[in-house]
C-alpha cells in the first residue's frame, strides 16, 4: 500500500526505560541495529499498528508501556535503489512514518523477541538516547534525527540538563567531561580556582541475545503486491 508519491505508511517506535535509555534491537542474522518499526495495514490506525508491531517485534503488550508522545506529522525517508527490486524501482520510494515515544512500565523480562514465528531481532539492549544517530544505517539517519529531536521534549522534564545530542558544550566538551575533563580542571587549577567535588559514574551495557535457529532469507519489497507483508517492512 503506497501513497501517490511512492511512500509506504509505517510506524516507528522509540521505547524508553526509567533512565530514559532507548530500546535498540539487532536485526536477526545481521550486524545492524534499529528501532522497532513496521507497516500500517489497510484499515489500521497508526496507534493500532504500533501496538501490533510492538508485540510482533518486541513481545510487549499494551499494559507493558505508556504512550507519552508521537510525531505531529509523517516523517519520510527514501530507500536507496540497491535495496529495492529492479522491477519496482520508480514506484516504491521509501517509508513515511508516524513515530511513537513509549515509556516502559513493565520489566525487562517482559521483552520476548520470539513472540511470533518470524522474529525481527535476535538481540537487544538499552542505549543512551542519542546513540542510535551514530549507529543506524545512513539512509535512516535523518529521519531518526527528526524523530528523536521532536520527541525529546516529552522526556525533558525528567532530566537535569537539556536533552541534546551534544549536551550544553558541544561534542568536544562533552567528550572531555566523559573522560574526566582533565584539561579543563588543569586550566582552573592554574587560575587558583577552587574545584568542586567530582563523582564518577560507571555505566555498563547489557546485550540480551536470543538464539534463533533459522529464518527465511530477506526479500526485497514488492510494492506491486498490496499484501506483500506491509507490516514487516523494516527498510
Amino acid at each position: 500500500m503506497l501513497d501517490r508519491e511512492g511512500f509506504r505508511p509505517n510506524v516507528g517506535i522509540i521505547l524508553i526505560n526509567a533512565r530514559n535509555e532507548v530500546f535498540w534491537g539487532k536485526r536477526i542474522g545481521e550486524h545492524s541495529w534499529q528501532f522497532p518499526q513496521g507497516g500500517i495495514k489497510y484499515g489500521e490506525t497508526p496507534e493500532q499498528a504500533m501496538y501490533r508491531e510492538l508485540h510482533e517485534e518486541v513481545g510487549l503488550l499494551p499494559e507493558h508501556v505508556r504512550i507519552i508522545g508521537r510525531t505531529r506529522d509523517w516523517l519520510r525517508y527514501e530507500v536507496p535503489d540497491k535495496f529495492i527490486r529492479r522491477e519496482i524501482r520508480g514506484h516504491y520510494r521509501g517509508q513515511k512514518q508516524i513515530w511513537f515515544l513509549l515509556r516502559m512500565v513493565g520489566r525487562d523480562c517482559d521483552v520476548q523477541l520470539r513472540a511470533t514465528e518470524h522474529p525481527e531481532f535476535d538481540a537487544w539492549r538499552w542505549s543512551q538516547y542519542w546513540v542510535p544517530l551514530d549507529a543506524v544505517i545512513e539512509f535512516k539517519r535523518e529521519v531518526y534525527q527528526m524523530a528523536l529531536s521532536e520527541l525529546s521534549r516529552f522526556v525533558q522534564r525528567s532530566l537535569r540538563a537539556p536533552l541534546s545530542p551534544y549536551g550544553r558544550g558541544g561534542p568536544h566538551r562533552e567528550r572531555d567531561n566523559r573522560a574526566g575533563g582533565q584539561a579543563g580542571r588543569n586550566d582552573q587549577n592554574a587560575r587558583g580556582q577552587r574545584q568542586p567535588p567530582t563523582m564518577t559514574v560507571t555505566t555498563s551495557t547489557v546485550i540480551v541475545e536470543t538464539v534463533i535457529t533459522s529464518r527465511p532469507a530477506a526479500q526485497p519489497i514488492d510494492s506491486s503486491n498490496p499484501d506483500d507483508t506491509p507490516s514487516k517492512d523494516s527498510l
